[in-house]
């Protein structure tokens, strides 16, 4: 539809702190160039002469018309299975997540069950396999056709289109298309006779992403997907050879023992594979993710998605319900499980950020544990364990401005920042707590001192007009009215103004940051080292670069 309302737009923001998320980034790559928010109500227009989707070119058309599919079959999940199951079944076929409540994504999060919710390869592979399997049966209950025609070839065929039609439903993310990219080889093998899974069954879906969105090398889902993937294979082709090379139990009990610890296994690599790059993009990781998943993973294959799968071939005969409420029934037990999990003792740490070389250290040492297959692969785990040792020299700064002026946060002597406020520039402040490994929100005080314990190098005092902070030999001084300057600009090393400094109204100190720097520049972060003052803003981190502001 064409609208008309009134909105207020503005560029994408830049990043809270230097080195966090950069959406401006994301947005250029995804072709956004504002965001912003309605005010007032909307108001319909004619479609202008030559301008409809479909005059447009068919790939306007097409993606019209599936985004309306999409909606209509969210409509029809939610009206078969109202509230927060409802919610999460149309996340699981449609890949709309708006309607779930804030609280059970948390609980979903924090029980390290958020994949499950996120569509990929275990979604893409469940349908594949159901409708494969399920398809091979019914033809095999035909002797002519099972006795004279490739039966497990054309079950392959119909399986892939069942795929492509998942990824087209879902929304294509970059998930998606890796796993339907890694299921069609698969099937592809099947077809030829080949064996398929292996790690050129990786590389090939890599490779086939990143010629298509070169940007996604970056992205935290290209990143935990692909480590996820990786692991996954390179540990259960060692297992596939141990195992050819000893006796497989046949009973009923040791199958049922096989699967468990298969589970477990599954579990275990993928979050070991995927917990650093958790870490690193969002300063998280998951306590209890492997008693979560020993649950949720099976009740997702065995329960969930075959219903979802029957819900979707019902629904164009109006019957989508016969499927989809014993589909809620279990979605429910998966809320509740993630409910109780995440409720548990520390069922969330937060990790302070760890340094971009960290990560490379892990990376290149977990490519030389999955790639090799000799004795010598374990050598890569030294390189992951120096990884993750870097964690507490990730970047920890004393000081933290915003770029636009209005929030700054000081770190006390028990290594924790305290906010300027709490209720201005939330996410900023959310941003840097997480960042810095914080839970709680600690405010410094809007006059005197900060309570600190005995013989702390740090000191940090606070009035109305703004704040100074000793570390060691090193005074910083945060200015939030001018008629600070002629008192701290004597005084301080490093001064930062929330306000316009003159030009040539401050001389005393080595660095002067003013208000200007900080719309120009964006968030600065100062770290004091002895007598070394270190500097970085959200400008140097980012460079010149399509989506970043151009200098004045």
């Amino acid at each position: 539809d064409w609208i008309e309302l009134l909105a207020v737009l503005r560029p994408p923001p830049a990043p809270a702190a230097p080195g966090a998320f950069d959406f401006a980034r994301q947005a250029f790559f995804r072709g956004i160039g504002g965001v912003g928010y309605a005010v007032g109500h909307l108001e319909p227009l004619p479609v202008p002469a030559g301008r409809s989707a479909m005059e447009e070119g068919w790939s306007a058309g097409f993606q019209l018309w599936l985004n309306g599919l999409r909606s209509r079959v969210t409509a029809r999940i939610r009206a078969a299975l109202p509230g927060t199951s409802g919610a999460v079944a149309a996340a699981l076929i449609t890949g709309q997540r708006a309607a779930i409540p804030r609280p059970v994504i948390e609980a979903m999060r924090e029980s390290g069950l958020a994949h499950l919710l996120a569509i990929s390869g275990l979604h893409v592979g469940l349908v594949t396999a159901i409708l494969f399997f399920s398809l091979r049966a019914l033809l095999a209950l035909v002797p002519p056709l099972a006795l004279n025609w490739p039966i497990k070839k054309w079950a392959a065929a119909v399986a892939a289109l069942g795929a492509l039609a998942y990824l087209l439903l879902a929304g294509a993310t970059l998930p998606t298309q890796r796993a339907f990219i890694m299921v069609l080889i698969v099937l592809l093998g099947v077809v030829l006779d080949r064996t398929a899974i292996s790690l050129r069954l990786v590389a090939w879906a890599a490779t086939v992403i990143l010629l298509l969105a070169p940007e996604s090398l970056l992205s935290a889902s290209f990143q935990l997907s692909f480590a996820a993937t990786t692991a996954l294979v390179a540990g259960y082709e060692a297992l596939r050879r141990r195992r050819e090379r000893q006796a497989i139990e046949r009973g009923l009990g040791a199958r049922a023992g096989r699967y468990v610890g298969g589970v477990a296994l599954t579990s275990v690599i993928a979050i070991c594979a995927t917990g650093p790059f958790a870490v690193y993009h969002f300063n998280r990781f998951a306590t209890y993710g492997l008693a979560a998943n020993l649950f949720a993973v099976p009740l997702t294959a065995f329960w969930i998605m075959p219903l979802a799968v029957a819900g979707l071939l019902l629904m164009p005969f109006g019957f989508e319900a016969l499927a989809l409420v014993p589909m809620g029934w279990g979605l429910d037990l998966l809320i509740a499980w993630a409910a109780a999990v995440s409720s548990w003792p520390r069922a969330v740490l937060a990790v302070p950020a760890m340094p971009v070389w960290g990560l490379a250290a892990i990376v290149l040492g977990g490519l030389w544990l999955c790639l090799w297959s000799r004795p010598w692969r374990f050598a890569g785990l030294a390189t992951v364990l120096a990884g993750l040792a870097c964690i507490p020299l990730g970047p920890r700064p004393d000081l933290l401005v915003g770029g636009d002026a209005r929030l700054f946060a000081l770190r006390d002597a028990d290594g924790r920042l305290q906010l300027s406020s709490g209720r201005t520039a939330r996410f900023d402040a959310d941003t840097w707590l997480r960042r810095s490994g914080q839970t709680e929100r600690p405010l410094l005080p809007e006059a005197g001192s900060l309570s600190q314990p005995a013989g702390a190098l740090r000191e940090i005092g606070c009035d109305p007009l703004g704040c100074i902070a000793r570390f060691g030999g090193t005074t910083l001084a945060v200015v939030r009215d001018g008629r600070a300057l002629a008192e701290d600009c004597p005084e301080a090393q490093v001064l930062v103004s929330l306000v316009g400094v003159p030009r040539g109204a401050c001389r005393g100190p080595r660095l002067v940051i003013d208000f200007w720097d900080l719309r120009r520049d964006g968030a600065h972060a100062v770290r004091v080292s002895g007598k070394d003052i270190e500097v970085r803003s959200v400008a140097d981190e980012r460079g010149q670069r399509p989506w970043s502001a151009a200098e004045p």
